[in-house]
């Protein structure tokens, strides 16, 4: 049933009234959203854990499927089609731009969508909300490839270790992104510690045959806000599958790689640098 509090224009076309809604009067709707979690900052993880850390199952999507991670999820379109089209998972969108977070926590609710859910918090931070093995899967759908420092980026390393926290044995994580710097960094972090790739790829929509699986086609099949504008300039979509088991040692990948020429849609290169590790 429609949530009484639900705006109508979460995911239509920019009018000036969208435009004109300021982020107090989005982060007031999401106050009173059952489905959208915004955990107080400077939470004692150990002293006041969160409540439904290792109980997101019971106490929230009340079934056993699979839950399925959104890390950065923008204005939340991702989740929200995955939810869609995968009613047997459970997904969960995760980022701390509240206001963009609104469009797709108000298009789930006023669907009445119940296998999805919002979480406004730091992904450095994700490990306090999941218990080991409580998580299946991860997209990270157009990060910000971080070119200045690898510990930054949702795909090295150092954000391998925290994932392993919460993902089951052998968990897939989906990355998808315009940048050839995070997607050629991704592929040799995956290469370096012999982790298994299932699907790879340097031009999505030129590679996406009729012939690829059903799930695979309509996973892929879903664009984002962000994606579209990329698309629109001319960028190849990139898009890496692997697995992440939990045993063994990860290190990070000692290679120079070019640095992409912009850092966001319409906002270009700042740094003199062209390559970096």
């Amino acid at each position: 049933t429609p949530h009484p509090h639900v705006p109508t224009e979460a995911f239509s076309s920019p009018t000036l009234s969208t435009m004109s809604k300021n982020k107090l009067s989005k982060f007031a709707d999401m106050a009173t959203y059952p489905h959208v979690f915004e955990p107080p900052f400077e939470r004692d993880a150990e002293a006041n854990p969160f409540p439904l850390r290792g109980k997101w199952h019971a106490d929230f999507f009340h079934n056993d499927h699979p839950i399925v991670l959104e890390l950065g999820c923008g204005r939340g379109e991702y989740t929200v089609g995955l939810g869609r089209l995968f009613p047997e998972k459970n997904f969960i969108a995760v980022d701390i731009k509240g206001s963009r977070m609104w469009h797709g926590a108000t298009a789930s609710l006023r669907e009445g969508m119940k296998n999805v859910a919002f979480l406004r918090t730091h992904i450095e931070f994700i490990e306090r909300f999941f218990a080991p093995g409580e998580v299946s899967e991860i997209w990270l759908t157009f990060s910000d490839p971080q070119m200045k420092k690898a510990t930054k980026r949702l795909t090295s390393t150092y954000f391998m270790e925290r994932y392993r926290r919460f993902l089951k044995d052998g968990g897939r994580i989906h990355v998808k992104t315009d940048s050839n710097f995070l997607f050629t960094y991704t592929r040799l972090m995956v290469e370096h510690n012999h982790l298994p790739a299932l699907v790879q790829t340097d031009n999505l929509y030129r590679d996406l045959t009729p012939e690829a699986d059903d799930e695979t086609r309509r996973i892929l099949s879903i664009q984002t806000y962000y994606e579209s504008q990329w698309l629109a300039r001319g960028l190849n979509i990139k898009y890496i599958c692997f697995q992440l088991p939990q045993s063994g040692t990860l290190e990070e990948p000692n290679v120079e790689i070019e640095l992409d020429d912009y850092r966001s849609y319409n906002r270009w290169k700042r740094s003199g640098l062209e390559t970096s590790k």
